[in-house]
């Protein structure tokens, strides 16, 4: 290994895209098309992954989103710019409308209302108007704060300044995607990329003299904070939004039922190589405002909207072998190698085929034609086969029954819920008797959400391994660094570098704790509610003795699934054997406990029967935005029992023998009323 030769390689890819970052950003004429941008951004990310020695502060590892101007003052978003889920099938449709339905709790016959909206690719802004005034208007930023680009705004014809219509709300955040039309961008192409790089570039000029020299385009669609608003639904919205001089979507269009859904976005599909603009999408939003607020929002995203992606690229090309990848919960992984093929303006040389079950179903061999599909950030993968190129000698692809690494048989579990067994085929070995798996789980501990140890990426902890410097994860607070000081590549100072940062991260909170054991189905979600039931590493660690599996049921998230896992992990004895010695050598820091206040602190509540009108997710939703807590069975430490429609009788006679308060429907919800 040549370091001197990888830094100058390095930092020669970090000045060049930082003066792509400055055209772009500070100048407003960006100098490569965004696929070019994005191919040198992975190739800067992943050196940094495969040599820790690498490191800049100009790195886009350390710039998440786009560097604000010095140009422009931020603002923090009166409400949230909150990002969208994607689908790319129809089976994405269905089942996020089966969540809305569920979550909801209204009949599966009942006909849901989406205002179907085609997705402008541009760049989207927030128009802040008090008393009918336009006042001041953000980029989207980081969706938290934006930047007040007000001047460059104003310039836009499209944007009115002043609305005089009684029915203008006193206050509102008029939110939308400032664009360039196709036959326009004809005129200033040789100044920009493309027309959003365009759209871009203008927004964030210095003077606004300057935006104004680019035909820029409004098209309005939402709303953030408003004050006023006497409006039912979004597709009403959207009409008034018309009446008071904004410009929306013309191929705006109400419709009923996923089928609808899917007729209306072939028919935008077939249309959008003839229009004006660029579209990437189609979006649906819940109609119905009401709806809107009971949904609420996941995370960064609404439960009543989705963009719909269109069809992504395409690419012919062949199967040359096929590999069993294994990962740390045995799983294994077909991957097509395939000849490297331009997809997007990316070259893409693999192609997940995800199991067993879709190498059978689609028929794939090695030395097939095939079609690869690559959808934004989504793995590539086989789409179909072409069968007439196929060989006459081709023979069926026979999956390993055996562990290519171990040996140990391959099994597939039975998954209780579906009554069938899993696509995925598994290798059967217990733990670190894999060296695949000993290897993926070892690469997960140090990963960026478990320990995110410096300096260690997954090539070092291979090749550690491979040396048997590394075993089990307290190994790699034991490294003998006099043996590592004598390595190819690793000189007195990188090997203090990795010393500094493995001892800066043997404090650790709990749920990453819990989160780096890689125990099966215990991601980090579940990995924080295991923290907060725990609180210290020592309860954690006794489960193995008390055996009390059963009490995990009383964490709302946690199911039998992920019990079951969790009783196989703490059955290991070489799991117990690693968690006393981390132990010995590792800070684990207690879970916090949160301080919150609501009117139903403390308070714990269980569901049991069907309710009428309103959904479990949305009872549970109430429960704890008043700080109140939910459970799945009964026990002393119940306080209410919210009975439904056809209730468990046994939770009944439970709960009436620890003295438990029963509540129907009507009696939680006055319950909530009267206390708020």
């Amino acid at each position: 290994m040549d370091k001197k030769k990888i830094k100058k390689d390095y930092f020669e890819k970090i000045n060049l895209i930082e003066n792509y970052n400055k055209n772009y950003y500070d100048l407003s004429s960006p100098l490569v098309a965004d696929n070019i941008y994005d191919e040198l951004k992975r190739e800067i990310l992943d050196l940094e992954k495969r040599y820790f020695f690498l490191k800049s502060e100009k790195s886009p590892s350390k710039n998440v989103g786009f560097k604000p101007s010095k140009n422009f003052k931020k603002f923090p978003h009166r409400t949230p710019m909150l990002s969208l889920s994607n689908a790319f099938t129809e089976e994405d449709l269905i089942n996020f409308e089966k969540k809305i339905i569920n979550f909801l709790s209204i009949k599966e016959n009942f006909k849901l209302s989406y205002s179907a909206e085609p997705k402008i690719d541009g760049i989207s802004a927030s128009l802040n108007y008090l008393n009918g005034k336009f006042i001041k208007g953000l980029s989207r930023g980081d969706g938290k704060e934006g930047e007040d680009i007000t001047k460059n705004l104003e310039t836009i014809k499209d944007i009115p300044k002043r609305i005089l219509s009684k029915d203008f709300p006193d206050e509102i955040e008029i939110r939308g995607e400032v664009f360039i039309q196709n036959s326009d961008f004809e005129t200033i192409k040789e100044k920009f990329a493309n027309p959003r790089n365009a759209a871009s570039g203008s927004l964030r000029q210095k003077k606004p003299e300057d935006t104004e020299k680019i035909p820029l385009k409004f098209i309005a669609y939402a709303f953030g904070y408003e004050k006023g608003l006497k409006i039912e639904n979004q597709f009403s919205y959207l009409k008034k939004l018309d009446e008071w001089g904004f410009k929306t979507n013309p191929l705006n269009k109400l419709v009923t039922g996923i089928k609808n859904l899917l007729k209306n976005y072939d028919e935008i599909e077939k249309k959008r190589q003839n229009l004006d603009f660029d579209i990437d999408g189609i979006v649906y939003k819940v109609n119905d405002f009401i709806l809107q607020k009971r949904l609420g929002n996941v995370a960064n995203a609404p439960r009543w909207a989705v963009a719909h992606k269109f069809s992504s690229n395409k690419a012919i090309s062949k199967i040359l072998d096929i590999e069993i990848q294994i990962g740390r919960t045995g799983a294994l992984t077909p991957v097509a190698k395939i000849n490297p093929v331009n997809i997007g303006g990316v070259v893409v040389s693999n192609a997940t085929l995800h199991n067993e079950d879709e190498i059978i179903r689609k028929d794939i061999r090695i030395g097939d034609n095939v079609t690869v599909e690559r959808a934004g950030d989504v793995i590539p993968h086989i789409l179909s086969v072409d069968l007439s190129k196929r060989e006459k000698k081709s023979a069926k692809f026979n999956f390993p029954q055996k562990c290519p690494s171990c040996g140990s048989p391959t099994i597939k579990d039975f998954n209780n819920i579906t009554k069938k067994k899993d696509a995925v085929r598994r290798c059967s070995s217990e733990d670190y008797h894999c060296e695949k798996i000993s290897i993926e789980k070892l690469k997960h501990f140090v990963s960026k959400e478990a320990f995110n140890i410096d300096g260690l990426g997954k090539k070092i902890v291979e090749n550690f391994w491979n040396l048997k410097l590394i075993k089990f994860p307290q190994d790699i607070f034991n490294l003998d660094y006099n043996k590592i000081t004598s390595l190819d590549g690793w000189g007195k100072l990188s090997v203090e570098n990795l010393k500094y940062s493995i001892n800066e991260k043997k404090n650790i909170s709990l749920e990453r704790f819990i989160y780096a054991l890689g125990i099966r189905h215990i991601g980090l979600e579940n990995a924080k509610l295991l923290s907060k039931h725990f609180v210290s590493f020592l309860k954690f660690k006794n489960l193995s003795k008390n055996n009390n599996y059963n009490d995990l049921l009383n964490i709302d998230g946690i199911g039998e699934t992920q019990i079951k896992s969790i009783k196989n992990f703490f059955s290991t004895k070489k799991n117990i054997f690693i968690l006393n010695e981390l132990q010995k050598v590792l800070i684990i820091k207690n879970s916090k406990t949160e301080n919150k206040k609501g009117i139903l602190k403390n308070q714990t509540f269980l569901v049991t029967g069907k309710l009428n009108g309103i959904s479990r997710a949305e009872i549970k939703s109430l429960i704890e935005e008043n700080s109140g807590i939910t459970v799945s069975s009964v026990s002393k430490k119940l306080n209410y029992l919210i009975v439904g429609e056809k209730p468990t009788k046994k939770k009944i006679e439970s709960a009436k023998g620890y003295k438990i308060k029963i509540l129907d429907q009507n009696q939680f919800l006055e319950k909530l009323n009267k206390t708020s």
